[in-house]
């Protein structure tokens, strides 16, 4: 019966996507497009390799692009390269597990030890308190194990690991070797070793890989030819961006070809601007989830730690609310890997998606790349033709699925723990945009001449 309905909804998908009219990009007029162009050049001069936006709405679709696609060979960025889009595929992850709950293949409060029993225990780590809805909503206080993940802190142990295979076990137990940072439901913090659980839990209730599933359930579907959940293949398959990074400091370096599954259902995938635009249209425009799931997903708690960044912004189950300067907002979900950058936002109905992407670790240090990325977003989000399409949002209400009333009170910290948890998030957000998978750590501006600073592997 589930594979019927799962089918029937496939075709239904399907049909629509394939009958649904674009307006070309030329007819969007180019007042869009210089608009777009200028605010791609002022990201691109915050010290980032390349850097590439589209942006769709209801008068077409327009993009920029601005920099190199690859040092080495000058290429210059193509409107349709592909890159990883690092914790963005949180999104897509989230999408799967909805999808289970709305075929009652699990609930949402079913709890992590119920999937995995005895994965999450010691150092008062304990899998029968935490619920799939507070992984996805990271109130579940499990410390982030990419924090103590020395592979990632240079680039000479990035080097030495770059095509290592972790399994998800191994990246849990990580974080089993310290103690949550609150209890769960108590507070807010971000945390990849929930979406790796929740990768885990994917593969427990269905018999097949988180990557299996995105496939069968998102890019088959909507036909994102361009998107890939990679498993220990370290390449980027087609035409792509090559990722560059110095790791705080000394010479930035390429790294492009990595084994991702250090990130995996935390932040692996890759995927390209017009893809992403694809998913998050179908997503917020209901084709993906039922009506009761999509509320859940919209369904949002204070996020403090980002407030550097985008102030106000909050969390669903792997999407965010991030508040415009026009007045109501969009839903998003960024995400960084070494060398890759991504940031988007798409307007409540799905009619209105912008996605921008950067190479190299530009301005860091200062946050300049993320603040002129997030300007470029807010800006395309607060254009005349948007502005009536950003106000809706949920908010989750003390006492509701979700919602602990100690997250809903303003005074209740950062949202991001107290003690260590607060002082981690504080050093997080000095890079991330909305959140890297990779901890975000400060990292060197490259400076020109770029080519100086980057050093070709091998």
């Amino acid at each position: 019966m589930i594979r019927t309905l799962r089918a029937a909804a496939t075709s239904m998908l399907a049909t629509a996507l394939l009958t649904a009219t674009f307006i070309p990009p030329a007819e969007a007029g180019s007042a869009g497009q210089d608009a777009l162009q200028g605010q791609v050049n002022v990201v691109q001069q915050t010290g980032t390799v390349g850097v590439l936006a589209e942006v769709i709405g209801p008068r077409g679709s327009v993009y920029a692009t601005a920099g190199e696609a690859d040092i080495a060979t000058g290429a210059p960025v193509r409107a349709d390269d592909e890159f990883r889009i690092g914790s963005a595929t949180k999104t897509f992850v989230a999408t799967v597990v909805l999808q289970l709950a709305a075929e009652h293949r699990l609930s949402l409060d079913d709890t992590v030890a119920h999937w995995l029993p005895g994965v999450v225990s010691g150092n008062g780590n304990d899998g029968g308190r935490i619920t799939i809805r507070e992984l996805l909503q990271h109130t579940s206080g499990l410390y982030d194990y990419a924090d103590d993940f020395p592979e990632i802190d240079s680039s000479a142990a990035f080097e030495a690991d770059r095509y290592t295979t972790y399994t998800p076990g191994q990246l849990v137990a990580i974080a089993m070797r310290h103690r949550p940072d609150f209890a769960p439901g108590t507070s807010w913090e971000y945390s990849d070793t929930n979406y790796i659980l929740v990768g885990m839990i994917i593969a427990k209730a269905t018999g097949h890989t988180w990557q299996q599933e995105v496939l069968d359930r998102i890019i088959r579907p909507l036909g994102l030819r361009h998107t890939v959940a990679p498993g220990t293949d370290p390449s980027i398959p087609d035409a792509h961006l090559d990722g560059y990074s110095a790791f705080g400091s000394g010479p930035a370096i390429d790294v492009t070809s990595a084994n991702m599954t250090y990130a995996g259902s935390s932040g692996a995938m890759i995927s390209t601007t017009a893809d992403l635009i694809r998913f998050h249209q179908a997503l917020l425009g209901g084709k993906l989830l039922p009506s009761t799931q999509l509320a859940e997903m919209e369904t949002t708690v204070p996020a403090h730690a980002f407030d550097s960044l985008w102030p106000g912004a909050r969390y669903g189950l792997g999407l965010m609310w991030l508040p415009l300067s026009c007045g109501g907002g969009v839903y998003s979900h960024g995400g960084d890997v070494p060398g890759y950058t991504t940031l988007d936002g798409t307007t409540p109905d799905g009619r209105h998606v912008a996605v921008v992407e950067a190479t190299g670790d530009g301005g860091t240090a200062s946050l300049a790349t993320q603040h002129a990325m997030v300007a470029l977003v807010d800006q395309q989000m607060c254009s005349a033709e948007t502005r009536t399409l950003t106000t809706r949002q949920a908010v989750a209400r003390p006492g509701a699925p979700g919602a602990p009333g100690a997250l809903l009170s303003a005074g209740t910290g950062s949202g991001s723990g107290s003690g260590s948890a607060g002082k981690r998030a504080a050093t997080r957000v000095a890079v991330a945009v909305a959140r890297r998978v990779v901890i975000a750590r400060p990292v060197a501006a490259i400076s020109s001449p770029l080519a100086a600073r980057i050093h070709q592997p091998g």
